[in-house]
């Protein structure tokens, strides 16, 4: 039995979650589901990042203190889950007692490569980032657009600068593999102008909220140095045994925006420790609103709770993988919403599943019978997944589900059941059987997408009878 290790990065917990975070989550659960079908030994894990500047004072802002308001934000994000249909066998917050013994150890792991030196710089609260003045000329955030903050302090530092060389041959050689190639490209370009070492620590009178800095209470951990041990403590790094099996992670899910994190920093982390990196990082694009940025000013902030209310969770898992170009950006928008839940899943899918069941139990008495073996090359499918391409691994199941309806109208079943010419019980069986066939091997391929819908497809043609009670996929009274 393989193992696969899948990961989401660790939500920053100051504010409640987003629809961009659920497409984040829906695309694990994928992984997970689908290597689960495939018989492998799998763990999925996400979780919360929790301290920083940024924390601190959205706290402050809240008139709670950092713990309870860490508490109570994190658990909208661990509620998320189940509510989007999502099976995660761990939840980590870093503020969890063990996620921080876990950070300073990795710590100690690294000692070798940090040193303690007067910083001067440029620090973006928002993305909680040390900018240097190439990355920064402006002195505006390049993420959030606002300007930022300059720090003079002294802290510790991590030797970036001196794994340079061993990123950049794990990313040319795929050791490392990084999806899609624009991100990979991204990373390339940021490897060939060289790593600086990067500030580890802030003063604990600047900042309270964080994990001690090991031998020296008065720094605290930087934010990014402690969040990205998430994925080892998660396995009990570094003796347990889910840690001997599990680890190198298989596929780490991250927005764009944390790439240099997850490309760059946590490998020579990793590597400083005497890890193997993670094999392969997916760094999805971010999703708009009606064409614009979400923005809480704007008003277009999309909740994904109420894409639930409206449409059901196996809509919103659609749109979300199939919608949302997974090499790139994409948008979100009600209309859009309503047409492809109405023309790809009540008409395309839905209406079939129906009409199949139907003619089923009108021309042969709701019974099946023997069904032959499924009979479509799913190696496209297959290759998508293989590429982390959910929109095009969808696209290839509905290529089936569009070919089965086309069957159905060129065929023709009413007219082999009415006794006039073309009246040929044999041949409707041969239409139905072939049918029936086709809807359960595309319940297969759905399984990891929209798993409740695929449920309802394979009971309503399971133990060789249709099961009408199992009810309308996608009703159109929404």
């Amino acid at each position: 039995m393989a193992k696969f290790y899948v990961t989401t990065a660790s939500a920053y917990t100051n504010g409640p979650p987003h629809i961009g975070y659920a497409m984040e989550l829906i695309q694990g659960d994928v992984l997970a589901r689908y290597h689960r079908q495939k018989g492998d030994e799998v763990w999925y894990v996400t979780g919360t990042d929790e301290h920083g500047t940024k924390i601190k004072r959205a706290a402050d802002e809240a008139g709670k203190t950092p713990q309870a308001y860490t508490d109570e934000i994190s658990q909208l994000f661990r509620d998320l889950a189940p509510a989007l249909g999502v099976a995660t066998d761990q939840f980590v917050r870093s503020t969890d007692p063990a996620h921080e013994k876990v950070a300073q150890a990795l710590w100690k792991a690294c000692e070798k490569d940090i040193y303690k030196a007067k910083y001067q710089g440029w620090y973006c609260v928002g993305c909680e980032t040390f900018y240097t003045e190439i990355d920064v000329p402006d002195h505006i955030c390049p993420i959030h657009k606002k300007p930022i903050e300059h720090i003079a302090e002294e802290n510790y530092f991590f030797k970036l600068s001196a794994y340079t060389d061993r990123i950049k041959e794990l990313i040319t050689s795929d050791q490392l593999l990084i999806r899609p190639a624009s991100r990979k490209n991204e990373i390339m370009a940021l490897l060939e102008r060289g790593l600086e070492d990067i500030s580890i620590s802030r003063d604990k009178k600047q900042l309270t909220w964080g994990v001690p800095v090991p031998g020296d209470p008065e720094q605290v951990m930087y934010v990014w140095f402690d969040a990205l041990g998430f994925y080892i403590s998660a396995l009990g790094y570094p003796d347990a045994d889910k840690f001997k099996q599990f680890w190198p992670a298989d596929v780490q899910i991250v927005g764009k925006d944390i790439l240099r994190h997850h490309a760059a920093i946590w490998p020579a982390m990793l590597l400083s420790a005497g890890l193997p990196p993670e094999r392969s990082l997916y760094a999805h694009g971010f999703i708009s609103s009606e064409g614009h940025k979400m923005s809480k000013s704007l008003g277009n902030v999309v909740s994904p709770g109420d894409v639930i209310a409206k449409y059901g969770v196996d809509a919103l898992r659609y749109y979300l993988l199939r919608e949302i170009p997974s090499d790139g950006d994409g948008d979100f928008s009600w209309a859009r919403m309503e047409s492809v839940y109405n023309a790809d899943l009540a008409n395309d899918l839905g209406n079939l599943v129906q009409r199949v069941q139907v003619m089923i139990g009108k021309y042969q008495k709701g019974v099946i019978g023997e069904l032959p073996p499924h009979s479509h090359d799913i190696q496209p499918f297959e290759e998508a997944m293989s590429d982390l391409r959910f929109d095009r691994a969808l696209a290839e199941v509905w290529l089936l589900i569009r070919g089965l309806n086309q069957l159905i109208e060129e065929e023709k079943p009413w007219e082999l059941a009415d006794g006039g010419k073309r009246a040929d019980p044999s041949h409707l069986a041969e239409v139905l059987h072939h049918a029936v066939t086709d809807l359960i091997q595309i319940a297969t391929l759905l399984m990891p997408f929209m798993p409740a819908t695929a449920q309802k497809i394979a009971a309503t043609f399971a133990g060789g009878a249709v099961h009408p009670e199992i009810g309308v996929l996608f009703p159109k009274d929404k």
